[in-house]
């Protein structure tokens, strides 16, 4: 029984091959009248009196329909089947039933069988030989291991094989009289033996033995095949156990069963699992046993439970992360979701405490969402169904290898998204405006994609997608867009392959596009008409106007109607951020006139700060300023489009919500603004950083510090300027050759397509070509050089390397020796020379389009040199060393950072970010401290939308026209404007209950210093007495901090006195929280006290110096990111043990910081009108005046 073709959304497989003519135009006859109706599969089969799979199979003449089921598909089709087709569709049904009886009719049947005997009998050939080839090739590798073993002085552990050797370890620890601790082997290990043990199993024949599959003797005979001892047998029995022949069989029926099960509750939500596998196997001969104790035997089955479990997984991680479900109360991703879960699939313990085991329950953070509730539209059931996202999904799941936890994110952020919609069938047009938050090369591509999927299936019928400046980085969406989304059949729309732009594209040639196995429209669902392609961009009158007329089913009826909308294929075009193109299109949906209002529209706008915001200045006494033109272009399109619906992305937190919210053709997101989670498996800005780090500075190694691991810092010295630059090409060859030993050696059979180098030394193009001329000779003299620089690679292995990858090689293999490393070096060296040398200069559109680095179209192992043409939106493919030194001002050189973040599978060990660090009396600045504190707002911000994210009284704490004047506590140089006192409040007041507060525009004046320092005598003069020691002992993975301090308490009102007269150089970034601090001292709980703390630096080069009221004190060094901010002021350490010393509701914490600009404390003795009095202020939990938590506050008026 084939399961699959009884599918949710309503979709059906194409009929068998072996079907009569006859039936098979009775089978098109019946589709057509089913079709009618415009409805899911399952809605159809309630008004049937028929279950949902016979009506399935009827459909498909799986089984021969009776005359009755013609007949009530005739009175459910109603008048929208003529009579004439009404009475075609029963003389096909009378033919087709005559034809059945037909002696020939009988013969072509058992042909059909005798062929799939045949078929079936070639499919056990090819197992079988799998199986032979896999047993070779361990076989192979065993002998060799053996024999490297009898050359070598060492043991195999020492070599540093994985094959065996685990197995030898975990034998040793499984032996009488060793230590009782946990044993595990590395998955990687695991899943080698698991892939050859399971398929010599289950081969139907096997060279050199009788046995049948799935016996002992079969395991025995694959035993003796690979020469193995009797110590490694028996750890292999226990690993990979042999499956029992009573548990039954667990092949594609008894998958597709669960998997129907599970698509009944779609929708609905979990209910008892048996009496679903029941109901949906109503028709089966043989009804399965659905005792749990069968389920957990098939759940536990080994490597032949694998389909099985990631069903179950698949479904259990969507129910985990569902928001706001009808079938329970309880909060997604939590201890109480799973076992609600569990009850409502009435699961016994025991099958509960497997699939926790199996499935761990998920505590990751989910999107963060300010705005208004889902639309009302966006019910389960109108989700439930579809063609385009399953189809995504399962392109992400088998094609990408994308684990089920992530696939189960793309879903979840995707409906947060698509639910904020207006819903696509209404009869009144609504447009709405969002903006999706993701992190810089985070993956927002595969998140919109998942977007474009469900606003399709939901009835978005023109979808239009703002991408890049550059044609190569709109072809580069375009392609993702239809490899995993559009598929082969709408790419192709029956004409011949070799027609089709990918031809010479090696992932269509290798299968990688997805496939629909037909046109989805000749399968009951929609087709999606591409208006471009990959080589071009959206042409007037070519392809546009004719295929921008969209039909209408019933002409009576709206575009938008179920009835039309449903039947209609949908139209894509992926079009560049450039004025003519954009022109072009605006000029084409003008010529559509009216119709344009009744179609729904998505418009997707990616790096959406990046041109499409509005820089043209706006003074206050100037109304209708200029727009810049691509921001007047898209403005203009949704002009045209009053069912469009506008979703913005970017990986810039702040841009787009500086957009003015009261002027209504800008793109300010008025409905939603969604933050992404961090996806799994990303490596940004907390790997290259070691934020909250409890590890003293001196004492972190490379086993504790990411920036140890990661950092390489370059000091900007007028000394030879090659030293970094060959040691960071030393890295990059040295890094590639680890990689082609990972390809030869590792069992997981990871490959690596690309691997690069990134150096960005200046702007200047004619600096481009200098350093390309640089790297070319220090490349060409490694090669004249006696040892071809092996020698400085040894080093470079033993100092850097080797001990990096011994603490985060993430279970991939790793060179024991540098000595195993030397053949890839050499392999690795002609790599990378190949073509037209090792570097490849991209300053420019015309070198990015060139081709030399086409990622998509042949592997790139280069070393680029570019400028900003390299910093938005192009990914740099197998990015593994980046050298950066740049000279200038701090705001440039941020535009170009984060190009080392990604997802780096199988390399991150291997990655090294080669910085400049701005000294002393350079002019340069530290670029990595610039960029730690940039990333040090934006996870601040992020937080602090999460906290407002929760509602209040039912409602959104704050909407997204409230988020601009909340940013400008991140960033107090932009000064939002308004002309609304409704739409642009005033940031009155943040309530920050056990939240730290550390303002940071501290004033550059020497004499606001100075008076500010005198305000602060007061307490300055309270710090009396020797310090304190204060430590918090190592608890929950963090290790012990201690550090000494000046103390003093100081009253609730002397210490608002104090702040209240404090000047800044952006006075409204303090005010609301000093409004906040005022609230304490009110209420039947007032705040009573505050604890001051001045940290002292314990080192003997520490910097001190006298203030008022104070002998001399300890003196922090901290640099300004911008002009009148700081960057982080207070130190992690300092922030963990002071947090212990809180007493509810009683007293305050004030981490008091003298600082010093780095160029100020190089002048000695050191001047008090440069030294600014920071601070950290920390208050107990629930202090606030209601006890609602972290809150804002707004009112009414200009910001």
């Amino acid at each position: 029984m084939v399961l699959s073709d009884n599918r949710a959304d309503g979709t059906l497989d194409e009929p068998r091959a072996d079907l009569s003519a006859a039936e098979l135009d009775l089978v098109e006859a019946m589709r057509a009248a089913f079709a009618t109706r415009g409805l899911s599969l399952r809605a159809v089969a309630c008004e049937l009196p028929w279950d949902f799979t016979t009506v399935s199979r009827y459909l498909r003449c799986k089984s021969f329909p009776p005359a009755q089921f013609v007949e009530q598909l005739i009175k459910l089709a109603g008048y929208r089947l003529s009579v004439a087709d009404a009475d075609r569709l029963r003389r096909l049904h009378g033919a087709a039933e005559k034809g059945r009886k037909d002696p020939q009719h009988q013969i072509r049947t058992l042909s059909a069988q005798v062929r799939r005997t045949a078929e079936q009998a070639k499919e056990a050939d090819r197992r079988s030989t799998e199986a032979e080839d896999a047993l070779n090739r361990a076989l192979t590798e065993i002998r060799r291991l053996r024999t490297q073993l009898h050359l070598s002085t060492g043991s195999l552990e020492d070599r540093g094989d994985a094959f065996l050797t685990e197995l030898d370890r975990y034998a040793a620890q499984r032996a009488p009289g060793a230590r009782d601790v946990p044993v595990r082997v590395r998955s990687a290990v695991l899943a080698s033996w698991r892939t050859v043990l399971v398929g010599a199993d289950s081969a139907p024949t096997m060279t050199g033995t009788d046995s049948l599959p799935g016996t002992r003797d079969r395991r025995c005979a694959t035993y003796d095949r690979l020469e193995l001892e009797q110590r490694h047998r028996d750890v292999l029995d226990a690993l990979v156990p042999l499956a029992d022949p009573d548990v039954g069989p667990l092949g594609e029926a008894t998958v597709e069963l669960h998997d129907l099960a599970f698509e009944t509750m779609v929708g609905s939500g979990p209910r008892p699992f048996a009496r679903a596998v029941v109901y949906v196997s109503s028709d089966l001969s043989a009804r399965p046993d659905t005792s749990q104790h069968v389920l957990r035997d098939q759940l536990t089955a080994g490597a032949a439970a694998g389909p099985l479990v990631d069903s179950w997984r698949r479904n259990i991680n969507r129910w985990d992360h569902e928001t706001g479900p009808r079938w329970t109360d309880s909060p997604p991703r939590s201890a109480e979701r799973r076992i609600a879960l569990y009850e409502a699939l009435a699961l016994e313990p025991a099958t509960r405490r497997i699939l926790t085991e199996l499935i761990p329950i998920s505590f990751a953070a989910g999107p963060i969402v300010i705005g208004e509730p889902p639309q009302p539209w966006a019910t389960p059931a109108r989700f439930a169904s579809g063609w385009y996202w399953p189809a995504y999904e399962r392109c992400l799941r088998d094609l990408k290898g994308w684990t089920a936890e992530a696939v189960t994110g793309i879903d979840e952020s995707a409906d947060r998204v698509v639910e904020r919609l207006a819903d696509p069938t209404d009869a009144v047009a609504h447009q709405t405006k969002g903006l999706v938050m993701g992190h810089v090369q985070s993956g927002k591509t595969a998140n919109f994609t998942g977007v474009i999927a469900k606003a399709v299936d939901r009835g978005y019928r023109l979808v239009i997608v703002l991408s890049g400046s550059l044609n190569m980085l709109r072809s580069q969406t375009q392609r993702r867009l239809d490899m995993e989304l559009v598929g082969k059949e709408n790419i192709l729309r029956d004409a011949p392959e070799e027609y089709s732009e990918y031809t010479d594209d090696p992932e269509w040639q290798s299968g990688g596009f997805l496939s629909h196995g037909e046109l989805p429209s000749r399968l009951g669902a929609f087709d999606v008409i591409r208006l471009t392609t990959r080589d071009d961009d959206y042409q007037a009158l070519r392809q546009g106007i004719t295929a921008l007329e969209f039909e209408k089913a019933d002409p009576t009826l709206p575009f938008h109607d179920p009835h039309n909308l449903h039947r209609s294929a949908a139209r894509l075009m992926v079009v560049k951020k450039n004025k003519p193109v954009l022109a072009r299109v605006v000029s084409d949906l003008r010529r559509l006139g009216r119709q344009l209002e009744e179609v729904p529209v998505l418009i997707v706008d990616d790096e959406s700060d990046h041109g499409s915001v509005n820089t043209a200045h706006s003074g206050r006494g100037r109304e209708g300023a200029e727009r810049t033109a691509i921001n007047s272009l898209v403005s203009e399109l949704l002009g045209l489009l009053p069912r469009a619906q506008y979703v913005a992305y970017t990986a810039t937190p702040f841009a787009n919500v500086l957009i003015d919210p009261t002027d209504q053709e800008d793109l300010f997101p008025k409905d939603f603004v969604i933050a992404l989670p961090r996806p799994s498996g990303y490596m940004g800005a907390r790997e290259f950083h070691d934020f909250d780090s409890p590890v003293p500075v001196r004492k972190r190694t490379v086993a504790d510090s990411n920036e140890l691991a990661h950092v390489r810092p370059m000091k900007e010295s007028g000394g030879d300027g090659d030293v970094y630059l060959r040691q960071a090409m030393d890295a990059f060859l040295l890094s590639a050759a680890v990689k082609l030993y990972r390809e030869a050696h590792d069992p997981s059979g990871i490959g690596y397509r690309h691997h690069t180098m990134l150096v960005h030394e200046s702007r200047r193009v004619a600096d481009h070509h200098e350093s390309a001329h640089r790297i070319a000779r220090l490349w060409r003299a490694d090669q004249q050089e006696r040892d071809g620089g092996f020698g400085r690679l040894h080093v470079l292995f033993e100092s850097d390397f080797a001990p990096v990858s011994a603490h985060h090689h993430d279970g991939f293999v790793r060179p024991p020796h540098f000595d195993e490393l030397v053949p890839y070096l050499r392999a690795a060296r002609t790599r990378i020379e190949g073509g037209e040398g090792p570097v490849v200069v991209v300053n420019g559109d015309r070198d990015i389009e060139s081709g030399a680095v086409d990622f998509d179209r042949r592997p790139v192992w280069k070393i680029l040199v570019g400028g900003a043409k390299l910093s938005r939106g192009f990914t740099v493919e197998g990015l593994t060393v980046t050298y950066y030194r740049r000279s200038t001002s701090q705001a440039d050189s941020l535009m170009q950072m984060g190009r080392w973040f990604g997802f780096r599978h199988g390399y991150r060990d291997l990655v090294r970010l080669y910085i400049g660090r701005g000294t002393g009396g350079d002019k340069g600045i530290d670029l990595y401290e610039a960029f730690e504190a940039a990333c040090r707002d934006e996870d601040a911000f992020r937080a602090q939308l999460a906290d407002y994210a929760k509602p209040v009284d039912g409602g959104p704490a704050i909407t997204p026209s409230q988020i601009r004047p909340l940013v400008a506590q991140y960033l107090p140089e932009l000064k939002p404007t308004s002309a609304s006192k409704m739409m642009n409040a005033r940031l009155v007041e943040i309530r920050s209950p056990g939240r730290w507060i550390e303002p940071s525009a501290l004033p550059v004046d020497g004499a606001t210093i100075t008076r500010n320092t005198e305000r602060w005598r007061p307490v300055l003069s309270a710090l009396g007495g020797p310090p304190e020691q204060f430590s918090v002992p190592a608890h929950d993975g963090m290790r012990a901090a201690s550090f000494s301090a000046l103390t003093a308490i100081v009253a609730h009102g002397q210490m608002l006195d104090v702040l209240a007269e404090l000047e800044w150089d952006q006075l409204k970034v303090f005010a609301p929280h000093l409004a906040y601090l005022r609230s304490l001292g009110t209420g039947s709980a007032p705040l009573g006290e505050w604890l001051i703390v001045a940290p002292q630096l314990a080192s003997a080069n520490a910097l001190k110096g006298p203030l008022p009221g104070t002998p001399e004190i300890s003196l922090f060094r901290r640099a300004r990111r911008r002009p009148g901010a700081f960057g982080a002021i207070s130190d992690p350490g300092h922030r963990r043990v002071v947090r212990e010393l809180l007493r509810d509701g009683e007293r305050g914490i004030a981490l008091l910081y003298p600082v010093i600009e780095p160029e100020q404390a190089l002048v000695h003795p050191v001047d008090p009108a440069r030294v600014s009095i920071a601070f950290a202020l920390l208050t107990p939990d629930r202090t606030d005046a209601d006890g609602s938590g972290p809150a804002i506050r707004f009112q009414a008026g200009d910001v």
